[in-house]
């Protein structure tokens, strides 16, 4: 089981990220507020890991703080809810959010992810309402890392990043019209975009 990686990222299009350790390249699914946490920079990162094994594949998914990871191995303990679906949860708020979220009992606020159905967030709220209570989880993030200047493409990849997290490509436009892009990167307008989807 690999726990942890420490290496330098060499390539980042959300929700992937592949992480040079030693001269291996692991690929990595993380949530975006992993991402955020992360910063911009080149230097070298830890994410603390969960390896999630299918019929198919070996699936490795990364995260900035033993909350996320916590959280997420939580999430995938719920029926009907896969690795896919959990890290679409994690992208979409961050652990102090959702564990607001479970307490309020706040269904709308679920229901606003993609693939999170009203049957699927009232199984999330009963199920980790007990799983929170007196659990350790909690939103520590990895400092960020260095800044990088923005990419000539962020808006494109923005876009296939909410795609590739579960948003229909027609709502993946939606959720980033308007938005104004001058300065900003493709991480940057992705959480834009989670903010206008989740209210």
């Amino acid at each position: 089981m690999i726990g942890q990686l420490r290496g330098r990222i060499v390539e980042k299009q959300p929700p992937r990220l592949i992480l040079d350790v030693g001269g291996v390249g692991y690929e990595v699914q993380a949530p975006m507020s992993t991402f955020f946490a992360l910063g911009r920079g080149d230097g070298e990162i830890t994410l603390l890991t969960q390896m999630v094994v299918r019929d198919d594949a070996l699936l490795l998914y990364g995260f900035a703080s033993s909350g996320e990871r916590q959280l997420f191995r939580e999430l995938i303990k719920v029926s009907g809810v896969g690795a896919k679906l959990a890290l679409t949860v994690l992208s979409g708020m961050n652990v102090s959010d959702f564990v607001a979220t479970v307490e309020a009992d706040d269904v709308a606020r679920l229901t606003g992810l993609p693939g999170v159905g009203k049957k699927t967030a009232a199984r999330l709220l009963v199920e980790m309402r007990d799983k929170l209570s007196g659990s350790d989880i909690a939103p520590t993030l990895a400092p960020a890392t260095g800044d990088a200047p923005a990419g000539d493409n962020s808006r494109g990849e923005a876009r296939n990043a909410l795609v590739a997290l579960g948003y229909k490509p027609a709502e993946a436009e939606r959720l980033l019209a308007g938005i104004d892009t001058d300065g900003l990167d493709s991480e940057a307008l992705i959480r834009e975009a989670l903010k206008r989807a989740v209210r």
